[in-house]
């Protein structure tokens, strides 16, 4: 589920939630609740706008991080033949188009 950011302009309070895409907040009474605080002394039906947010990615930076998060690299190396930078296992360092055994085993990697 994501996260939004909803304000509240009757305390200039900014309070982050996570609710599925179809819900909506619309007081703050509601938006406590939801957040598991305490309302304070502002109204439980002050109304709360969502707020605009960038959202968070990370995304991995080496290819020892792409190894242990399980997923398969493959750099081109020349026509034809790739070389497979997070080889774990069995798995062969270059993977030739005319070779079939060359490709990564990912029924070993990929889970239901």
């Amino acid at each position: 589920m994501p996260f939004y950011d909803y304000f509240c302009e009757a305390n200039q309070e900014t309070v982050e939630v996570m609710h599925g895409m179809n819900e909506s907040v619309s007081t703050w009474g509601e938006l406590c609740a939801l957040a598991d605080i305490e309302p304070g002394e502002t109204p439980s039906d002050s109304p709360v706008k969502r707020l605009i947010a960038t959202p968070g990615l990370a995304f991995p930076k080496t290819n020892a991080e792409l190894k242990n998060m399980g997923f398969t690299k493959l750099v081109k190396r020349e026509k034809g033949v790739y070389e497979n930078v997070t080889a774990t296992g069995n798995d062969k360092r270059f993977m030739r188009a005319d070779d079939p055994s060359s490709i990564p085993d990912l029924s070993r990697k990929i889970n239901d």
